[in-house]
Protein backbone atom coordinates (compact mmCIF):
# COMPACT_ATOMS: atom_id res chain seq x y z
CA UNK A 1 0.00 0.00 0.00
CA UNK A 2 1.40 3.53 -1.12
CA UNK A 3 2.24 5.88 1.86
CA UNK A 4 0.84 9.10 2.27
CA UNK A 5 3.43 11.90 1.36
CA UNK A 6 3.20 13.51 4.77
CA UNK A 7 4.64 10.28 6.16
CA UNK A 8 7.39 9.73 3.66
CA UNK A 9 10.83 11.20 5.11
CA UNK A 10 13.60 9.27 3.26
CA UNK A 11 13.53 8.61 -0.17
CA UNK A 12 16.27 7.89 -3.23
CA UNK A 13 16.49 9.84 -6.27
CA UNK A 14 17.90 9.61 -9.63
CA UNK A 15 19.30 13.08 -9.80
CA UNK A 16 19.65 13.89 -13.65
CA UNK A 17 21.84 16.22 -15.26
CA UNK A 18 21.08 20.25 -14.92
CA UNK A 19 20.03 19.88 -11.07
CA UNK A 20 21.44 21.00 -8.41
CA UNK A 21 21.08 19.71 -4.82
CA UNK A 22 19.30 21.82 -3.27
CA UNK A 23 15.71 22.92 -3.41
CA UNK A 24 15.70 26.66 -4.27
CA UNK A 25 16.87 27.75 -7.37
CA UNK A 26 19.59 29.99 -7.45
CA UNK A 27 19.07 33.66 -9.40
CA UNK A 28 20.34 33.95 -12.94
CA UNK A 29 21.40 29.73 -12.62
CA UNK A 30 20.84 27.85 -16.02
CA UNK A 31 20.60 25.05 -13.73
CA UNK A 32 16.88 23.33 -12.29
CA UNK A 33 16.67 22.51 -9.00
CA UNK A 34 14.97 19.55 -6.87
CA UNK A 35 11.76 21.06 -5.65
CA UNK A 36 10.71 20.69 -9.82
CA UNK A 37 11.29 16.74 -9.18
CA UNK A 38 10.43 16.12 -5.96
CA UNK A 39 7.20 17.11 -3.85
CA UNK A 40 7.86 15.71 -0.88
CA UNK A 41 8.02 18.56 2.01
CA UNK A 42 10.93 18.72 4.77
CA UNK A 43 13.32 16.43 3.01
CA UNK A 44 17.08 17.21 2.71
CA UNK A 45 20.03 15.61 0.65
CA UNK A 46 22.26 13.92 2.73
CA UNK A 47 25.55 14.73 0.56
CA UNK A 48 25.05 16.15 -2.95
CA UNK A 49 25.94 15.40 -6.51
CA UNK A 50 26.99 18.31 -8.50
CA UNK A 51 25.16 20.10 -10.97
CA UNK A 52 26.63 18.62 -14.20
CA UNK A 53 27.22 14.97 -12.37
CA UNK A 54 24.10 12.30 -12.35
CA UNK A 55 22.53 9.74 -10.02
CA UNK A 56 21.62 8.39 -6.47
CA UNK A 57 21.13 11.20 -4.04
CA UNK A 58 19.34 10.21 -0.63
CA UNK A 59 17.14 12.63 0.71
CA UNK A 60 15.70 12.32 4.41
CA UNK A 61 13.88 14.29 6.99
CA UNK A 62 15.74 12.63 9.33
CA UNK A 63 18.35 15.00 10.58
CA UNK A 64 20.61 12.53 12.81
CA UNK A 65 20.77 10.34 9.42
CA UNK A 66 21.55 13.17 7.38
CA UNK A 67 24.77 13.15 9.71
CA UNK A 68 25.57 10.01 10.20
CA UNK A 69 25.46 9.56 6.04
CA UNK A 70 27.89 12.50 5.64
CA UNK A 71 30.16 12.47 8.31
CA UNK A 72 33.73 11.16 6.99
CA UNK A 73 34.23 9.46 9.96
CA UNK A 74 32.15 6.43 8.86
CA UNK A 75 33.77 6.27 5.30
CA UNK A 76 30.89 4.66 3.78
CA UNK A 77 31.70 3.36 0.17
CA UNK A 78 30.51 5.59 -3.12
CA UNK A 79 30.53 3.79 -6.25
CA UNK A 80 30.73 6.12 -9.44
CA UNK A 81 30.70 5.14 -13.06
CA UNK A 82 33.00 7.37 -14.89
CA UNK A 83 33.17 8.39 -18.71
CA UNK A 84 36.46 9.58 -19.39
CA UNK A 85 38.44 10.94 -22.26
CA UNK A 86 41.71 8.34 -23.02
CA UNK A 87 41.65 4.50 -22.01
CA UNK A 88 43.17 3.92 -18.40
CA UNK A 89 46.68 2.10 -17.86
CA UNK A 90 47.30 -0.01 -15.10
CA UNK A 91 49.54 2.52 -13.74
CA UNK A 92 46.89 5.44 -14.18
CA UNK A 93 44.13 2.99 -12.20
CA UNK A 94 46.53 1.96 -9.28
CA UNK A 95 47.72 5.99 -9.14
CA UNK A 96 43.99 6.34 -8.61
CA UNK A 97 43.80 4.13 -6.20
CA UNK A 98 46.63 4.86 -3.94
CA UNK A 99 45.67 7.87 -3.42
CA UNK A 100 46.53 11.98 -5.08
CA UNK A 101 47.70 15.19 -4.26
CA UNK A 102 44.43 17.26 -4.70
CA UNK A 103 44.46 20.81 -3.50
CA UNK A 104 47.09 20.53 -1.09
CA UNK A 105 46.19 17.13 0.64
CA UNK A 106 46.11 13.78 -0.53
CA UNK A 107 42.67 11.56 -1.35
CA UNK A 108 42.00 8.39 0.91
CA UNK A 109 42.95 5.39 -0.91
CA UNK A 110 40.08 4.54 -3.58
CA UNK A 111 39.39 1.49 -5.52
CA UNK A 112 39.14 2.13 -9.21
CA UNK A 113 38.96 -0.66 -12.84
CA UNK A 114 37.57 0.09 -16.60
CA UNK A 115 34.48 -0.59 -16.46
CA UNK A 116 32.84 -1.86 -19.90
CA UNK A 117 30.08 0.51 -21.37
CA UNK A 118 27.36 0.28 -19.39
CA UNK A 119 25.03 1.08 -21.92
CA UNK A 120 23.21 3.86 -20.53
CA UNK A 121 20.74 6.54 -22.34
CA UNK A 122 22.90 9.22 -24.23
CA UNK A 123 22.89 12.44 -21.40
CA UNK A 124 20.88 15.60 -22.62
CA UNK A 125 22.38 17.53 -23.29
CA UNK A 126 25.40 14.77 -25.37
CA UNK A 127 28.87 14.89 -23.82
CA UNK A 128 31.73 17.13 -26.18
CA UNK A 129 33.27 14.29 -28.28
CA UNK A 130 36.89 15.02 -29.99
CA UNK A 131 37.09 12.15 -32.88
CA UNK A 132 40.93 11.84 -32.44
CA UNK A 133 40.61 11.18 -29.04
CA UNK A 134 38.43 7.75 -27.23
CA UNK A 135 36.41 7.54 -24.57
CA UNK A 136 36.36 4.78 -22.32
CA UNK A 137 34.50 4.06 -18.86
CA UNK A 138 35.61 3.89 -14.83
CA UNK A 139 34.14 2.24 -11.75
CA UNK A 140 35.83 4.54 -8.89
CA UNK A 141 34.64 4.23 -5.15
CA UNK A 142 35.64 6.96 -2.74
CA UNK A 143 34.84 6.74 1.33
CA UNK A 144 35.61 10.97 1.12
CA UNK A 145 33.34 13.62 -0.90
CA UNK A 146 36.03 16.26 -1.39
CA UNK A 147 34.60 19.34 -3.76
CA UNK A 148 34.60 17.45 -7.73
CA UNK A 149 37.08 14.70 -6.43
CA UNK A 150 36.14 12.73 -8.72
CA UNK A 151 36.32 14.89 -11.88
CA UNK A 152 39.72 16.08 -9.84
CA UNK A 153 41.48 12.63 -9.51
CA UNK A 154 40.52 11.87 -13.31
CA UNK A 155 41.78 14.71 -14.49
CA UNK A 156 45.17 14.62 -12.30
CA UNK A 157 46.26 10.74 -13.84
CA UNK A 158 45.19 12.34 -17.44
CA UNK A 159 41.81 11.30 -17.88
CA UNK A 160 39.46 14.05 -18.26
CA UNK A 161 36.41 13.17 -16.72
CA UNK A 162 33.39 13.65 -19.94
CA UNK A 163 30.33 11.88 -17.46
CA UNK A 164 30.03 11.45 -13.81
CA UNK A 165 26.99 8.86 -12.10
CA UNK A 166 26.61 8.00 -8.54
CA UNK A 167 25.03 4.78 -8.90
CA UNK A 168 25.44 3.48 -5.52
CA UNK A 169 26.22 3.96 -1.62
CA UNK A 170 27.14 1.15 0.78
CA UNK A 171 25.66 1.25 4.31
CA UNK A 172 28.45 -1.12 6.06
CA UNK A 173 26.46 -3.35 7.36
CA UNK A 174 27.09 -6.53 5.01
CA UNK A 175 24.17 -5.67 2.65
CA UNK A 176 23.24 -4.51 -0.81
CA UNK A 177 24.00 -1.13 -1.49
CA UNK A 178 21.57 1.57 -1.86
CA UNK A 179 21.19 2.20 -5.76
CA UNK A 180 19.91 3.60 -9.08
CA UNK A 181 17.72 -0.40 -9.45
CA UNK A 182 14.20 0.37 -11.25
CA UNK A 183 14.89 4.44 -11.48
CA UNK A 184 15.13 7.03 -14.47
CA UNK A 185 16.61 9.84 -14.42
CA UNK A 186 14.19 11.85 -12.50
CA UNK A 187 12.15 9.78 -10.45
CA UNK A 188 12.57 9.24 -6.57
CA UNK A 189 11.07 6.38 -4.38
CA UNK A 190 10.76 6.10 -0.73
CA UNK A 191 13.40 3.57 0.90
CA UNK A 192 11.19 0.01 1.37
CA UNK A 193 11.01 -1.17 4.95
CA UNK A 194 13.96 -3.19 4.76
CA UNK A 195 16.51 -0.36 3.54
CA UNK A 196 14.13 1.69 6.08
CA UNK A 197 15.20 -1.01 8.75
CA UNK A 198 19.21 -0.61 8.21
CA UNK A 199 19.02 2.93 7.73
CA UNK A 200 17.72 3.32 11.50
CA UNK A 201 20.34 0.68 12.56
CA UNK A 202 22.74 3.27 11.52
CA UNK A 203 21.95 5.63 14.19
CA UNK A 204 22.25 2.85 17.04
CA UNK A 205 25.89 1.79 15.99
CA UNK A 206 28.78 3.35 17.70
CA UNK A 207 32.58 3.77 17.38
CA UNK A 208 33.82 5.64 13.96
CA UNK A 209 37.13 4.00 13.12
CA UNK A 210 37.58 4.09 9.35
CA UNK A 211 40.26 1.56 7.81
CA UNK A 212 41.44 4.02 5.33
CA UNK A 213 44.05 1.09 3.63
CA UNK A 214 41.15 -1.54 3.05
CA UNK A 215 41.17 -0.75 -0.39
CA UNK A 216 40.90 -4.27 -1.90
CA UNK A 217 38.23 -5.44 0.36
CA UNK A 218 34.89 -5.05 -1.12
CA UNK A 219 31.78 -5.53 0.40
CA UNK A 220 29.36 -7.98 -1.02
CA UNK A 221 27.74 -5.28 -2.92
CA UNK A 222 30.31 -3.41 -3.76
CA UNK A 223 32.09 -5.70 -6.11
CA UNK A 224 32.61 -8.27 -3.82
CA UNK A 225 28.12 8.59 -4.51
CA UNK A 226 30.47 12.69 -6.25
CA UNK A 227 30.47 17.40 -4.52
CA UNK A 228 32.25 19.78 -2.21
CA UNK A 229 32.37 18.99 1.58
CA UNK A 230 32.03 21.57 4.39
CA UNK A 231 32.49 21.41 7.65
CA UNK A 232 34.03 18.21 7.16
CA UNK A 233 31.22 16.77 5.49
CA UNK A 234 29.88 14.64 2.62
CA UNK A 235 30.73 17.08 -1.04
CA UNK A 236 29.32 13.34 -2.74
CA UNK A 237 32.82 13.38 -4.85
CA UNK A 238 31.24 14.59 -8.43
Amino acid sequence: MARSPSLLSTLLFHKPYGVLSQFSSEPGSRWGCLSEHIPIPDVYPAGRLDADSEGLLLLTANGRLQQRLTDPAWGHWRRYWVQVEGEATNNQLQALEQGLLIQGRRSLPARAKALPDPGLPERDPPIRERRTIPTSWLEIELREGRNRQVRRMTAAVGLPTLRLLRVAIDLMDSGKPLNLDGLAPGEWRPVDTEEERRLQALLQQSGRAVQTQSVGRRSPGLGGRAGGGKSGRWGGGG
